[in-house]
């Protein structure tokens, strides 16, 4: 029987579009067996963006969308969604990637390799490899990634970071994943009707509530243990829909809300079964505490186990005592004397906290211009705010980098 595969891609103004179209053309083991949505959201000023050399094709059912009349990432995969014809499997990007040979036929035998160990609904995802178009081919990552915690952010949303899976040389199958990619989602077809993307839905949430309502579907999430894409993170120079939308700040905090309300973010919630359930809500296969168990994260305190703070694969370890097992958000304000940041020339400043055996349990880095205003705002003190999920740390430290002489000398403080 020849298996199809229904291939989802929103592009918004995207030189890459054609390229990514022609690679997993070129790359596919069988490429007539491919069915692509195209959201194809341009503007007749970019005379490069045409898709006129497939509009005649079975093969494609392209959305024609004046850029202007975008409301977003998820209303155009919503939208892509209602173009499935039933096909065996769906398959989820964006439209700036390229692919390894024979690609089509390494997913299915992952999936159907998945479904005979018994998950009857595998969904592969990941924040997949990356590729940098200036320099293409050279320059591809050569090992494969996966989602780690990263933090939970003022709003609620769970933002990950990508890692390399460790010893993904010696493994033969998927691992686990508590979270989901838009950018890369292989499964069965029906989750194109079952797990669609709420049109109202702006960016930020779109992840996280999507992975958890798979999980409530019966959906089994895994990261592929090798490369089957690459993906392209920066954008660098190009339109994104919000440079273009001037609505699109109000969308993204309608988008907070629904995410509060669907996942039960600091003890929020909807007013109704309909919304919990309803066609982008929960499904009643598994419930949120199955996916909380699974994952090591609880929404109402935006609590996580340090099984999941420390980069572990799911599913969690069984504890004596779950309810508290959860470490809560740790904020802290570090004050650093403005005499101890004595260059005009940093580049950026590396905030790290580290627990007393050495163990690095949070980074973030502030930009150069951010640390230079922070000196020369009023007062002797240069405050740093850090939230943070995990144990509590024992040490931080500030460690400022200058244009001129490098490195400077780190600055520390117990906690």
């Amino acid at each position: 029987m020849e298996e199809t595969i229904f291939i989802q891609i929103a592009s918004y103004r995207d030189p890459e579009l054609l390229k990514t179209l022609k690679d997993c053309l070129d790359n596919a083991e069988f490429p007539d067996r491919l069915r692509f949505g195209i959201c194809w959201q341009h503007s007749d000023e970019d005379e490069w963006d045409t898709l006129d050399q497939y509009k005649n094709d079975s093969r494609f059912r392209i959305l024609d969308v004046n850029y202007k009349d975008s409301t977003g990432a998820c209303w155009a995969r919503n939208s892509i969604q209602q173009l499935y014809q039933g096909e065996d499997y769906t398959f989820q990007l964006d439209s700036h990637h390229r692919f390894i040979r024979h690609w089509d036929t390494e997913l299915i035998g992952m999936l159907k390799d998945l479904q005979a160990k018994g998950h009857a609904k595998p969904l592969l995802t990941s924040y997949i490899s990356s590729y940098n178009p200036e320099t293409d081919p050279k320059g591809r990552t050569q090992s494969p990634w996966l989602m780690n915690f990263d933090r939970f952010t003022p709003e609620g949303v769970i933002f990950f970071l990508p890692a390399t899976i460790p010893n993904y040389q010696n493994l033969t199958e998927p691992v686990p994943s508590r979270f989901y990619s838009a950018h890369f989602a292989f499964t069965v077809g029906q989750f194109a009707v079952e797990v669609q993307h709420d049109p109202e839905f702006y960016f930020h949430g779109e992840e996280i509530t999507i992975a958890v309502r798979a999980f409530t579907h019966g959906y089994d999430l895994f990261h592929p243990h090798k490369i089957i894409a690459w993906h392209e993170y920066t954008r660098k120079g190009r339109i994104k829909q919000w440079d273009d939308d001037s609505e699109w700040g109000k969308r993204n905090t309608r988008t907070h809300e629904k995410t509060r309300k669907l996942l039960g973010v600091d003890g929020e919630s909807f007013d109704s079964d309909e919304e919990i359930y309803g066609k982008y809500g929960l499904g009643r296969v598994r419930t949120i505490a199955d996916w909380e168990r699974y994952a090591g994260i609880r929404f109402k305190d935006r609590g996580v186990q340090e099984w999941t703070t420390r980069n572990k694969l799911a599913p969690n370890p069984d504890v004596e005592d779950y309810e508290n097992s959860f470490n809560p958000l740790f904020k802290h304000i570090l004050d650093v004397h403005k005499g101890q940041l004595k260059e005009n020339d940093y580049t950026f400043c590396a905030v790290i906290m580290e627990l007393e055996d050495g163990t690095s349990v949070y980074r973030n880095d502030l930009t150069g211009p951010e640390i230079i205003n922070k000196v020369k705002a009023d007062g002797e003190w240069v405050n740093i705010r850090v939230e943070m999920q995990g144990p509590k740390p024992y040490k931080w430290i500030v460690w400022p980098h200058s244009a001129s002489k490098g490195w400077c000398q780190k600055i520390e403080g117990r906690i």
